[in-house]
């Protein structure tokens, strides 16, 4: 089975072609191309929808040309195609499911109208066959979220952010501090050399019943801290990195330990345990919850960080597991800019 895959739900535009044969012992990635519109949205700090949805139109056509080509296949030998469908930029969700529909309808095709996040919850097995169910911890620009996955298209959710995404807060705090864009990798990269005992910054919801994320109060006190500086210098600004990072990794660890306790509660653990999405690539966060797991009897898993930031190898392996689920979609599947992975349809 070979599926080519379409991801543009946010500034990465991205092509990929995945093959899996019930003889591998994982999936072939045949091809995985990016563009990266970073230099399109750094002098803004952030990434602006308009332009994002421009660059997509202008590169995604040459990506998918691309990827064809360095696979080696044309499209006759693609068994389907998938394109993220949402949640994501509506302007780029559009752009990448319109031209994976184009290539659906011209081909006559299967089209696979992705969940993003499903991409991100799948991706794992990517590089392993990781049985179901697993823990998911889904950390991302827009995305904090723990879930029991229990097979392609059934998913549990255990807790999710009451405000912000874990991954916002960092970019938010990389924009306060000016240490440039993206935000995640900035943070990670000045907190190398900082103190981070140095500001006492809260951890929300620590200690509390449930598995729900809070970030904004955490975010809001950085900005206090950095304002209270009365001329910050770059060790002032290393070590209210540090101590952001620090307490971004307390709060994730916190929230996890209750999910894997209630989880042995229910008698469903230990199950592995999974972290993806573009967060997880951070270096001290991974320590952290690799150290979590191993002290409440779950194994650690997380793909290697070119699949935990937005890849299209993950959409063409999302679109292998439901093809082979017989999860087609219609032309008309709409693009979303929600999609809750509660939603999805899955086999009986």
């Amino acid at each position: 089975m070979i599926v080519l895959g379409i991801e543009s739900s946010c500034d990465e535009s991205a092509a990929a072609v995945v093959a899996f044969d019930r003889g591998d012992t994982v999936p072939r990635i045949l091809s995985n191309v990016v563009h990266s519109q970073t230099q399109e949205h750094r002098p803004y700090g952030g990434v602006v929808p308009e332009i994002a949805a421009r660059a997509h139109i202008e590169h995604l056509d040459g990506l998918v040309a691309r990827a064809m080509r360095e696979a080696r296949l044309e499209y006759a030998q693609i068994d389907g195609i998938a394109a993220t469908a949402g949640p994501g930029l509506i302007g780029g969700v559009l752009v990448g499911l319109m031209t994976g529909k184009g290539i659906a309808l011209t081909h006559g095709k299967p089209l696979l109208a992705v969940n993003h996040l499903e991409g991100h919850a799948l991706s794992v097995r990517l590089m392993r066959r990781v049985a179901f169910p697993y823990l998911l911890l889904l950390i991302s620009g827009g995305h904090c979220q723990v879930l029991i996955v229990q097979g392609v298209g059934r998913y549990r959710l255990l807790g999710g952010t009451r405000d912000d995404a874990v991954g916002e807060a960092f970019d938010k705090t990389a924009k306060m501090l000016e240490l440039g864009f993206p935000g995640g990798p900035a943070v990670e990269a000045a907190a190398r050399t900082g103190r981070a005992a140095r500001f006492a910054l809260p951890r929300p919801l620590t200690g509390r019943k449930g598995c729900d994320f809070s970030f904004s109060g955490l975010k809001t006190a950085v900005r206090h801290a950095y304002e209270a500086l009365p001329n910050p210098q770059p060790q002032d600004l290393a070590d209210l990195a540090a101590s952001f990072q620090a307490a971004v990794g307390d709060v994730l660890v916190d929230r996890c330990a209750h999910a894997m306790t209630e989880l042995r509660g229910q008698a469903v653990g230990p199950l592995p345990f999974v972290a993806a999405g573009g967060v997880a690539s951070n270096t001290l966060i991974r320590t952290r919850l690799e150290a979590a797991c191993h002290s409440h009897g779950f194994e650690f898993i997380a793909p290697p960080p070119f699949l935990c930031t937005d890849n299209a190898a993950m959409i063409a392996w999302a679109g292998v597991e439901r093809l082979a689920a017989g999860l087609v979609d219609d032309l008309d599947a709409s693009p979303r800019a929600r999609w809750p992975l509660e939603e999805l349809k899955h086999r009986a």
